[in-house]
């Protein structure tokens, strides 16, 4: 089955005023479609190598397959992240791990912001839940598929790539990672920390 590019849980417009409708649409419509054509096209291209046990360029189309596969799925990630009635802070488990983890709630949003604000080039700031040391954990991943953890899973993605906010905040990446935690769905973030993935049972 080819990948499809998922439809927005709400309008285009509906995260104004802190991220815009004309980079929504964009983002969603042209980067993120970009990325599941990418990978539908890597998919079939290694299934024709199998087929002619032709691999000469196989190490190319894995590249392709690790850059377009990750930047489909942390976007479908990262658009259920977020939500017009979003921000605040989590509660229950969630809530209780990052104080675990980080000291305080406020602990952990500085350093997501730092360390949102530090990818080198683009990129995206991620909590994940390691699911070997059974802990949150912040990471970065540059180019999508770079600078990860294998053990873990994303629970909170950030995308800060240029073209999730250049439109409205140009190069002031920091302002734009301030307004993302104004909406962000916590309660989507908590459902993906309870939920155990089928590879770690």
């Amino acid at each position: 089955m080819p990948h499809e590019l998922p439809p927005l849980p709400y309008d285009y417009n509906a995260l104004e005023p802190h991220i815009d409708e004309a980079t929504m649409r964009l983002h969603h419509g042209k980067h993120h479609l970009a990325y599941v054509n990418g990978l539908n096209n890597a998919e079939n291209k290694l299934a024709e190598a199998r087929q002619k046990s032709d691999f000469v360029l196989v190490k190319h189309w894995e590249r392709e397959l690790a850059f377009h596969g990750a930047g489909h799925f942390l976007h479908c990630i990262f658009w259920e992240n977020m939500s017009p009635k979003g921000g605040g802070k989590p509660s229950g488990e969630l809530l209780k791990a990052i104080e675990q983890k980080f000291g305080t709630f406020e602990s952990f949003m500085a350093q997501f912001k730092a360390a949102g604000a530090a990818v080198e080039g683009s990129g995206w700031v991620i909590l994940a839940k390691n699911w070997m040391a059974d802990a949150l954990e912040i990471l970065t991943a540059e180019k999508h598929q770079d600078l990860s953890q294998w053990v873990t899973a994303p629970i909170l993605a950030c995308d800060v790539w240029e073209h999730a906010y250049y439109l409205k905040y140009q190069n002031n990446r920091q302002a734009y990672i301030e307004a993302f935690t104004n909406v962000i769905n916590w309660q989507d973030v908590e459902k993906r920390f309870g939920k155990e993935p089928s590879c770690c049972k």
